[in-house]
């Protein structure tokens, strides 16, 4: 019947844009990118740097530190490394009167031990300070103290 009356019957209805008359013959209201190369302005990620080499982190060195342990001497010859001289070695040792043997000394005068007994513990290295050197260099590595 609408067709009779000389009035075209569409096809298909009308789209979106056309109903609410959007992008209907006016131009675009933001420019629209154009595809090609884009300009480098901010927000945009720079192009790879080729040719720069990267820069490497300074290389570490490493001091090894050897602490050595204190060493406790005793009446005993012991085997250590010599301060001095740097070799393994074994003590020697020597004896010299110390607080301990003039205390003994003492301790006899006091109970009347004449005529030289009081002199007695300077005999006995039992009583005596003790001496470690070193057999290669001499030198005194230590002493072990009775008192």
């Amino acid at each position: 019947m609408s067709a009779l009356s000389g009035i075209p019957v569409p096809s298909a209805p009308p789209s979106y844009e056309e109903t609410t008359g959007i992008n209907v013959g006016y131009p675009h209201p933001y420019p629209i990118p154009e595809p090609g190369p884009k300009p480098h302005g901010k927000g945009m990620n720079p192009p790879p740097h080729m040719g720069q080499p990267v820069p490497m982190p300074n290389p570490v060195t490493v001091q090894t530190v050897y602490v050595q342990q204190p060493v406790v001497l005793y009446d005993r010859p012991i085997q250590m490394c010599c301060p001095s001289c740097n070799q393994m070695i074994v003590t020697r040792l020597s004896y010299e009167a110390g607080a301990l043997t003039w205390l003994a000394c003492g301790g006899l005068c006091l109970v009347e031990c004449i005529a030289g007994c009081c002199l007695i513990p300077f005999c006995i290295d039992a009583l005596k300070d003790v001496d470690h050197t070193c057999p290669n260099c001499g030198v005194l590595v230590g002493s072990y103290k009775r008192l």
